[in-house]
């Protein structure tokens, strides 16, 4: 080739690309294409078989070049083809090659003239090429002839506009000598897609055809268009030499011959011809490859530092040492036990910023969802104090009781303590699984080894299956305790359930003379504006009357209404009226307040209005639409000594609630998490010696053992890279890019 600098870098950028197989990447040099571009029958497919050295390309008049051919050119030492629509087939004999080509056309584009952009990928490898990509085109065309549509003209110019506007993309303009060179489409073309003409050679062809008398000799010294990196000669074999099997080699030298005798040439002579050219676009391609070593310099260092940490632990790696099993083994079990217990406890590193985990998710059962759960358990008001009532009597038998009877109570608040087992057991189930999801978790790293990561999470997750029975049992025993004793003298019983000072209440009083608030809050009253019109009022509810007030503070009270004989009732929404409504009416027809029978009371929400009903149920009035008579006794002393069972029920099961929902957390930390982590961090080990064969536990995933090969594989190849990258930078030598020449014809409309 004549390029000392093409010399020394081929087999430079073979070792690199070889570096780069080894990785199975490649090494994203981007080598530039050679787009030919040219008028029909401007000799564009003989430029091409110049380069490569053979005869593969199909011949004859008007177009013969109908789909894109890209063709790959590989440094190799064996010399063979093969297409990308036949993978795995070899082409030796390069006539065959050229039928591929054809027929390959024909299947897509038909026997006619048309066109196709779908492109016919060549793979050519030869030791006489070098990393290379040629792209063989279309020639541009004007009028459409035979079967061809009428917008070839169109079609092949966006064809090659695919190709020619990437930058890494080299155009060689050729134009034949006996064509006025102001007509060429090819110089057009390319001044539109590279203004500047840094990527753009121009080749003159057929010089050997020109007129007795005539030269290009302007146009090759570059006077006539000068381009800035000037025209180069070629003269290529005629069909004549082509029909006649003339060899390339042959031709190269006759071409040779034909500028030393050329009058007109034999001064430029050593600027011409096809080895120059070739020398031309090889100088080009190493000023390429020059300017992109620096950012793949770059990009190959960021990967060599990134690979680093994971390759540390292999550098060492010694599959035949006997002692690397068991230390390996140590050493993950050892880890597994700080992973499980920084995901439990907490962990400044790795920490998870997508979502919560391990403890974290444990915690929310504990203080989120279990309490909720606790409240979820809400007591039909109706049903409730009919058993209360039931259990009232009862207990009374056939004596009329004057006071309220303990032995309901306590029948009542452990009917309800029975039912707190549930929610407990639930939220033992929930932590259970996020134990073990915690457990899976942690295995992950145990994924190199298939066999230890499935016996340590058969293991861990069998002794916490083992855990949860016992502490299932455990926490049904802190119900029984709960259950066994019914203390009424905790001071949270009496504090929270009666406002009047416990210092004067003793085991013996009547708990029936106490006065409970059972709600307070906001109500609208609705009177006609001639009574004075819908006021709001502070409302104070007790188990034995209803009073308001003009505030909060309770210091004005406008009126109290005794319970007695009351009910309730509902009310239409008034048609302009946003708030929902409810009335409370005497049952003996008798006037409620002042000369009304009723009194209506309006509140925000429906939501409100079901809660201020159920808390008057509570207090023993009823709506109208009560079910069966004997569900309630219209008896006054029994409806207050309900309410008051009612309420130390409702006080007595806050205690226990508060109690389990402090014990809860504290069992189950003790019982199952604190003892797996005991487990994992003294008996794992244990266990796991126990399964059977060390060897067989401690035996690599395939995928692993690969892995590992790969990693070493890549970073010794990126090291290699970097070297050879080295190599490059300083053995080849970059020409200057030529300077801008007066190209304003262009421009121009031709004459």
């Amino acid at each position: 080739m004549g390029n000392r600098g093409m010399e020394d870098l081929i087999p430079l950028i073979n070792k690199l690309q070889d570096a780069f197989s080894c990785i199975g990447q490649s090494c994203n040099l981007d080598l530039p294409q050679i787009a030919v571009v040219g008028g029909q029958s401007a000799g564009k497919s003989s430029v091409l078989e110049n380069f490569v050295g053979r005869d593969f390309l199909p011949r004859g008049s008007g177009i013969v070049t109908r789909r894109p051919l890209v063709l790959q050119l590989v440094n190799n030492q064996a010399e063979y083809a093969e297409f990308l629509h036949c993978k795995g087939r070899k082409f030796v004999d390069f006539d065959e090659v050229r039928l591929e080509i054809e027929a390959e056309t024909d299947r897509i584009t038909g026997s006619n003239k048309g066109i196709s952009a779908v492109p016919i990928n060549l793979r050519v490898y030869s030791p006489n090429v070098l990393n290379l990509t040629l792209i063989d085109l279309p020639g541009m065309t004007k009028v459409a002839v035979g079967d061809q549509p009428v917008d070839i003209e169109h079609q092949i110019r966006d064809m090659l506009m695919q190709f020619i506007t990437k930058e890494s993309c080299l155009i060689l303009a050729v134009t034949p000598a006996n064509q006025d060179l102001a007509n060429s489409d090819a110089l057009k073309i390319s001044k539109e897609v590279d203004p500047q003409g840094l990527r753009t050679i121009g080749v003159i062809t057929k010089l050997d055809l020109m007129d007795e008398g005539t030269d290009a000799r302007d146009i090759l010294e570059n006077k006539l268009l000068p381009l800035r990196r000037g025209y180069i000669g070629v003269v290529n074999r005629s069909q004549k030499d082509i029909d006649g099997r003339k060899d390339i080699k042959a031709a190269l030298g006759a071409e040779r011959k034909f500028f030393l005798s050329h009058p007109g040439y034999r001064h430029i002579a050593d600027r011409m011809g096809t080895p120059h050219l070739q020398k031309t676009l090889n100088q080009q391609l190493t000023n390429h490859i020059r300017d992109t070593l620096p950012g793949l310099r770059s990009k190959l260092q960021s990967q060599l530092l990134s690979l680093e940490k994971e390759v540390e632990e292999y550098k060492n790696y010694k599959p035949d040492d006997p002692t690397r099993k068991t230390k390996a083994l140590l050493q993950m079990v050892q880890q597994f036990g700080v992973d499980f217990e920084k995901r439990i406890e907490g962990s400044g590193d790795q920490v998870d910023t997508a979502e919560l985990s391990g403890g974290a998710r444990i915690n929310r059962i504990f203080h989120e969802r279990f309490p909720f759960e606790l409240v979820k358990m809400e007591f039909d008001e109706k049903e409730l104090r009919r058993e209360i009532s039931y259990a009232i009597k009862n207990i009374h038998g056939v004596r009329t009781g004057l006071f309220t009877p303990d032995l309901a109570f306590e029948a009542i608040v452990k009917k309800q303590i029975i039912k707190l087992k549930e929610p407990c057991l639930k939220c033992m189930d929930l932590v259970i699984q996020e134990l073990i999801n915690t457990v899976r978790q942690c295995t992950n790293k145990l994924g190199s080894y298939p066999k230890l990561r499935e016996e340590t999470e058969r293991i861990v997750t069998t002794y916490v299956r083992e855990r949860d029975i016992k502490t299932k049992d455990q926490v049904l025993l802190l119900i029984d305790i709960e259950l066994s004793y019914i203390n009424t003298n905790h001071e949270d019983f009496i504090a929270t359930t009666f406002q009047r000072s416990p210092a004067y209440v003793t085991p013996s009083t009547d708990l029936s003379t106490f006065t409970y608030v059972i709600r307070r809050g906001w109500l609208t009253i609705n009177i006609s504006i001639m009574k004075g019109g819908s006021k709001d009022y502070w409302f104070v509810l007790t188990a034995e009357s209803l009073s308001w007030y003009k505030d909060e503070e309770e210091k004005e009270k406008k009126y109290m209404l005794p319970l007695d004989n009351l009910k309730l009732r509902d009310v239409e929404k008034g048609f302009m009226s946003t708030k929902h409504t409810f009335a409370i009416f005497n049952t003996e027809s008798r006037n409620v307040y002042k000369d009304l029978r009723q009194i209506e009371l309006a509140c925000d929400t429906q939501e409100d209005v079901d809660s201020w009903k159920a808390s008057f149920l509570r207090a023993g009035v009823d709506s109208e639409d009560t079910g069966p008579a004997e569900s309630f006794s219209m008896d006054p002393q029994l409806e207050r000594q309900v309410e008051t069972i009612r309420n130390l029920v409702d006080s007595y099961i806050g205690i226990v609630n508060k109690s389990i929902r402090d014990l809860m957390p504290k069992t189950i930390m003790h019982l199952m998490i604190n003892s797996a982590k005991d487990f994992i961090h003294s008996e794992l080990l244990a266990y796991l010696y126990s399964c059977g064969d060390q060897g067989s536990l401690m035996e690599e995933s395939t995928d692993q053992a690969q892995r590992r090969d790969e990693m070493l594989r890549m970073y010794h190849a990126l090291k290699e890279a970097l070297l050879i990258i080295g190599d490059i930078s300083t053995t080849t030598v970059s020409a200057p890019v030529p300077p801008p020449v007066d190209d304003t014809w262009r421009t121009k409309e031709p004459r």
